[in-house]
C-alpha cells in the first residue's frame, strides 16, 4: 500500500512543484498540501497522514513548532523537515522537536521518495549535508552504541567522506547495494553514486579490492 503524504510548504511555486514531483513516486500518495505550520497541524488530524514533509520557515506557525506539536497530538506520525536551511539551530531545532527525517531541497526525487519509506516504517534518515550539525552536538557525549559512524576511524584514508566510508563498511559486511540503501535509508542510486566516488578515490577496481581495503584501512573489521 502507498505511504500517505501530507506536505506543509509556504512558497506556492515550492509546493505545487514538490506536489507534482510527490504524485510521480511509486509508493507515495500525496493526500493534502499546507501553506503554513497551522494549516499542517489541522490536515493531518483530519487526513491521517503517515509522514509530514515540513518545511521550517513558514509564516503563522513555524515548522520546528508544528513539529513538535504533531507530535505530541499525533505521535505516530512521521515528519521529515524538508528545507533550504541547513545551520545548525534549524537541523537540530528540528531534531528535537521530533522529526525523524531531514532533507535539503536539492535531495532528489529518489533519495525523498526513500527517506519517506524510512520514515514510514518507523526509522529515521539524515541528509549526509547536514549530519556534521549532529555529530557536533553530541561530541561531548558518549556516541551511540550502534553508531555505524562512531565505529570509523577519526582520520579517514584517501579523501573519503564520513558516508562513503560507510558505505565501503557495509560492502565489506557482505550488504548488496539495495541492502546498503535500505540500512542508509537513501536510494540506490545514491549508494552506487558513493561507491562510485570511493572506488575513484582509493583505486578500487570491484567489491573484492573494495573489501580488502575496508579491512586494511580499519573502516571495518574481518570477521573472527
Amino acid at each position: 500500500m502507498s505511504v500517505r503524504v501530507l506536505l506543509a510548504d509556504d512558497q506556492r511555486l515550492v509546493r505545487e512543484s514538490l506536489a507534482t514531483m510527490l504524485g510521480l513516486l511509486d509508493g507515495i500518495e500525496l493526500v493534502g498540501a499546507a501553506a503554513d505550520g497551522e494549516q499542517a497541524l489541522a490536515l493531518a488530524a483530519q487526513l491521517e497522514p503517515e509522514v509530514v514533509l515540513m518545511d521550517l520557515r513558514m509564516p503563522v506557525l513555524d515548522g520546528i513548532e508544528a513539529t513538535r506539536r504533531l507530535r505530541e497530538l499525533q505521535p505516530r506520525i512521521g515528519v521529515i523537515a524538508l528545507t533550504t536551511y541547513a545551520d545548525d539551530e534549524s537541523v537540530l531545532g528540528a531534531l528535537r522537536a521530533g522529526a525523524r527525517g531531514y532533507l535539503t531541497k536539492d535531495a532528489s526525487s529518489e533519495d525523498i521518495r526513500a527517506a519517506i519509506l524510512c520514515v514510514a516504517s518507523g526509522s529515521a534518515t539524515l541528509d549526509p549535508s547536514i549530519q556534521h550539525h549532529v555529530v557536533a552536538a553530541l561530541a561531548s557525549g558518549p556516541a551511540p552504541p550502534d553508531s555505524r559512524a562512531g565505529q570509523l576511524p577519526a582520520t579517514l584514508p584517501d579523501e573519503l567522506t564520513r558516508r562513503e566510508a560507510e558505505v565501503l563498511a557495509l560492502i565489506a559486511a557482505g550488504l548488496s547495494n539495495h541492502e546498503i540503501a535500505e540500512r542508509l535509508c537513501v536510494s540506490p542510486a545514491t549508494v552506487k553514486s558513493h561507491i562510485n566516488h570511493a572506488f575513484a578515490k582509493a583505486g578500487l577496481r570491484d567489491r573484492a579490492q573494495a573489501v580488502n581495503y575496508a579491512y586494511r584501512t580499519r573502516l571495518a573489521q574481518p570477521p573472527r
